[in-house]
């Protein structure tokens, strides 16, 4: 930044952030004070602080000042000081220093802002979500166990980037943990997540206004990380001068206030200064509080020893002989093992956070622990569960694997055989099973939020300079527990802040997370009406639950006792091993301490290339030829021949549609993106299109460079990934050179007489508005757009009424051809779905006489797009599944009659494909939810009520951005296990 030549008397500008305080002096325009530092939720003490440190520079001199920041506006109100927002602040460094900037992107901790200047002034700030912003970065660096100085210099190392979800840390979190359990590089991982940031900022912020000309980048993230200013020029574009990264860039906010001082503040002494803000330290806390968790230290002893008395007996490993069984549990934040004897006792066990190398971990544990085992110690079964379970069943040679949810089942019913309810609450992960029978009679999982688990009480604990240890104990005696309800993340890091200002203790803060996780789980993972629905004999477990606060939390909001093992947070790995000894054998496969010698871990990341998934696949080599691939989606790279596999409906729907080949006509080109309910009205529209002599090009099959193609001009962050790619589609056919592009709006959909009413969704129905008032290009005088409102299920209107439509652009087209061309579209219409149902009908009876299992996939016609689905159908076939759609089997079944107004068509296939389920023994369904999709906020608890009243169990699948499928494996492995449980308990 130039400096102007203005002389100004000495004015001091403070910001405070949610994360950092900023104080910055300045004398007769220049600046002879800076300081930057993390307050560390300790605001008004903070601030304090920083203007004692600076009493040498102002002396005796008189002094203006203003504040500004996300907290500031609590200590200006409380002080009796200015207080200007930050935009204002931002926008008069801009007047003074860089009068010629067309936009300011600035990164705070948990604030993010685009402010355009050229074209009239426009800003746009993050709302409650901190994705994209300073603490995205620090989660996503603890949670790969570095510093975050040490992420920006791993990232500057890679060589490939994977996709991680950028909305907040919880999504992050489910795309990088299992790249961490599968052995990706670091490197590559670190850079996604600058990446990452940088997508949040276009996409989220941006919001479909084009960031071009001169850009200023400001804030501490983007002063400090070079990775990220990195991919801020690459995604941009920009070139070198065009994009100003300036020193002061971090200070900026503080320089503005402080500008805003010299007119709006009056004069005051350094001690008055001080005096002001030592006063706003004392203010009493104004949040809502809660009853405090425990009244004194008795009532925490009666406590404590009640819960003692759920233990495990131990064995002294250095003087056991005879039969054992391991255990290893690798989570997704958290490795565990243990060893057991033949009586079940506790040999060993082991408990640590991965810091993002599990492999690393159990290699040296098992070092360590085989040769304390000598001779006088068989192995005779080894088992692993978790995130990980695969890649270190693989690298150290275990016995078996099995999915969490049943590791965890089994622990349970070791302490209490009568339990009827399991809450495990681990790191990122919430599994709930209710048991009737013996046996678990349904499973519950979080699906995109981990709000009511460990991650996010470690999150909020890191933020405030704590360990969760301290941070938990802090919270046990606390008397004025903030209420902060039950909430996701990133709005209680709002309701955390706002406590923070009001000057609630981290005493108080640290039991009204603990609280906050209880209510969270109950109540939005679980979906209690109340808490006394969970059951009478519930065993709590995962290592949430050795925070004596959440336990307490949860005890208080049922209103009775539940049982805690002293192992909680080893349940998983108990479980484990528990089923390694259930396995009998003589013999263990385990590795020995002899092959451990000479054990190597190597991780390389590669693309498969042998379908159009084109999975980033880590390939994991353990020394000795042995090889472990994991990131696959099918088996394909594993080497089984892609016709081995079961059919799958999805893959033969997709096929079947790309088989229209277009057909030159006299009318020339016509686009159709093929995406949302385009992906079943194809048939149609091609049938229609091409009888009017059309040539029909589609969009290419959706991939992450179609999302990134049209991210720039996608205007709302909330709206499903489905919708969004559509922009991508639609850039896809303007480079293909396609000027005329047909995306009808259909407010009905076709009547197939199943429901209420026939509509399609708001999204669908009407989002070829949206991209006509968004993508610029539409707009050009060589490119036409048609998207008139049609009504398809009126076969004797809808000629009429497209004619207009398109003779407006082709006058020739007579009403007489649009008759004869829309009998053809309805004929196809008909086949095509005639031939659905007959397709479907083959892979059951194949299926049936292969004696295979059956999976209805149901969800909507666009989940059959590989990119949105993520191959979640080629995964569950990979089980030797047989998968459907819900539309082979809806018409199986008479209408359903349901709780709600059944209007939409996708929805009401929904409820019928879930009944018919419900009588077919051989048959399961899983249902796919677009996250972010309203609707399906009320078809979920219709599915899953249709689905628990029929016997059968309810299994979800919330996909977005988010592209691994580690969480979603353990989902269908649940199924599928849980299912083999009940028939072996009724067999």
């Amino acid at each position: 930044m130039d400096r102007t030549d203005c002389v100004r008397p000495l004015t001091i500008g403070v910001d405070i952030g949610s994360t950092t305080v900023k104080v910055i002096i300045v004398k007769d325009g220049e600046v002879v004070y800076q300081q930057y530092e993390r307050h560390l939720s300790q605001v008004r003490p903070k601030t304090l602080e920083l203007i004692r440190m600076a009493r040498d520079v102002i002396g005796g001199q008189p002094v203006r000042v203003a504040l500004s920041g996300s907290a500031g506006l609590g200590v200006a109100k409380a002080a009796g000081l200015p207080f200007i927002q930050e935009v204002f602040a931002t926008g008069e460094v801009i007047k003074a220093y860089a009068p010629d900037t067309d936009c300011v992107i600035e990164l705070g901790g948990e604030d993010a802002k685009i402010i355009f200047f050229t074209g009239g002034l426009e800003e746009r700030m993050n709302g409650s979500c901190a994705g994209g912003t300073g603490a995205f970065i620090d989660q996503m660096a603890t949670l790969l166990d570095v510093t975050p100085g040490e992420l920006d210099t791993l990232a500057l190392g890679s060589e490939k980037l994977y996709t991680i979800a950028s909305r907040c840390g919880v999504f992050a979190k489910s795309d990088i943990q299992p790249l961490l359990n599968q052995g990706a590089r670091k490197e590559d991982i670190a850079a996604s997540i600058f990446k990452a940031v940088v997508d949040q900022t276009i996409t989220g912020l941006a919001q479909g206004r084009r960031i071009t000309g001169k850009v200023l980048f400001l804030g501490g993230p983007l002063y400090f990380f070079k990775a990220l200013q990195r991919e801020f020029v690459r995604s941009l574009g920009l070139s070198p001068e065009n994009a100003v990264f300036p020193d002061m860039g971090r200070y900026a906010v503080a320089l503005g206030s402080a500008l805003y001082a010299e007119k709006a503040a009056d004069p005051l002494t350094y001690d008055e200064l001080v005096a002001k803000i030592e006063d706003t330290t004392n203010e009493t806390p104004a949040s809502r509080h809660l009853r405090p968790l425990f009244e004194n230290l008795d009532d925490y002893a009666a406590f404590s020893n009640r819960h003692a008395k759920a233990s495990v007996g131990r064995a002294d490993l250095d003087t056991y002989e005879g039969a054992a069984y391991l255990g290893v549990d690798c989570g997704s934040t958290t490795t565990k093992l243990v060893l057991i004897a033949g009586d079940g006792r506790i040999l060993y066990d082991f408990y640590s956070a991965n810091r993002g190398n599990p492999v690393e971990l159990v290699r040296a544990e098992l070092e360590s622990l085989l040769p304390r085992c000598g001779d006088r110690i068989q192995i005779r079964g080894g088992a692993a569960t978790g995130y990980g379970e695969d890649l270190v069943k693989n690298a150290f040679t275990l016995d078996a694997g099995l999915v969490e949810t049943m590791a965890h089942f089994k622990a349970a019913r070791f302490f209490n055989p009568d339990v009827d309810f399991i809450l495990d609450i681990g790191g990122q992960d919430i599994k709930c099973f209710k048991v009737r029978n013996d046996s678990i009679d349904s499973i519950m999982l979080n699906e995109a939020c981990s709000s009511g688990c460990g991650s996010f009480i470690s999150t909020f604990a890191q933020s405030m300079g704590y360990d969760v240890e301290q941070f938990a104990k802090l919270g046990l005696f606390a008397r004025y527990p903030v209420d902060l309800g039950s909430r996701c993340t990133v709005f209680m890091n709002s309701s955390v802040k706002q406590a923070q200002k009001e000057g609630a203790s981290v005493e108080d803060i640290s039991a009204g997370i603990s609280m906050s996780v209880v209510k969270n789980a109950i109540y939005k993972v679980i979906r209690a009406h109340s808490a006394k629905e969970l059951g009478e004999n519930i065993v709590v477990q995962g290592g949430t639950f050795l925070n004596d606060a959440v336990l307490r939390s949860f005890e208080m909001e049922l209103g009775h006792d539940v049982v805690r093992p002293q192992i909680a947070g080893l349940m998983g790995a108990f479980g484990a091993a528990l089923y390694a000894r259930e396995l009998g054998l003589e013999k263990s496969s385990v590795i020995t301490a002899g092959a451990l010698k000479s054990f190597r871990h190597e991780s390389r990341s590669a693309v498969c290339g042998l379908c159009g998934n084109h999975c980033n696949l880590t390939v994991n080599t353990f020394g000795g030829g042995r090889k472990f691939i994991s990131g696959n989606r099918c088996e394909r790279p594993l080497g089984r021949a892609a016709g081995e596999a079961p059919a799958n409906m999805y893959a033969w729907k997709l096929q079947k549609l790309l088989s229209l080949a277009p057909v030159p006509g006299p009318r020339g080109k016509i686009g159709l993106p093929l995406g949302l309910n385009m992906l079943e009205n194809l048939p149609f529209w091609h049938a229609f299109l091409t009888k009017l002599g059309f040539e029909v090009v589609t969009s290419g099959v959706s991939t992450r460079e179609t999302y990134i193609k049209g991210q720039f001009s996608i205007p709302s962050d909330t709206v499903c990934y489905p919708a969004k790619l559509m922009h991508g589609h639609i850039a896809d056919l303007l480079e293909r050179g396609v000027k005329t592009i047909f995306y009808p709006c259909m407010t009905y959909n076709f009547d197939e007489e199943r429901g209420d009413n026939h509509f399609n969704c708001p999204v669908v129905a009407y989002y070829p508005e949206l991209l006509h008032a968004n993508v610029a290009e539409l707009n050009a005088p060589d490119v036409h757009f048609l998207y008139p409102h049609v009504a398809v299920h009126r076969p004797k209107k809808f000629a009429e009424k497209i004619h207009g439509a398109l003779a407006a652009v082709f006058p020739d087209i007579t009403q007489r051809e649009v008759r004869a061309a829309a009998g053809a579209a309805y004929a196809a219409y008909d086949r095509w779905m005639q031939d659905v149902k007959a397709e479907g009908r083959r892979i059951i009876d194949e299926a049936r006489a292969a004696g295979r299992r059956i999976i209805v996939l149901a969800g909507r016609p666009y989940h059959i797009d590989p990119e949105i689905s993520h191959g979640i159908d080629a995964l569950i076939a990979s089980f030797d599944i047989a998968v459907v759609s819900e539309d082979c089997v809806a018409d199986l079944e008479e209408p359903v009659r349901v709780h709600v107004l059944n209007q939409w068509t996708y929805h009401a296939r929904l409820y019928n494909a879930a009944r018919y389920v419900t009588r077919q023994p051989d048959m399961e369904l899983v249902q796919l939810v677009s996250f972010g999709c309203g609707i399906d906020a009320i078809t979920t608890d219709e599915v899953r009520a249709i689905l628990e009243d029929g016997g059968k169990l309810y299994t979800q699948l919330k996909i977005d951005e988010i592209s691994n499928l580690g969480a979603v494996k353990i989902r269908i492995r649940s199924l599928l296990e849980a299912v083999e449980e009940r028939r072996r308990v009724h067999a």
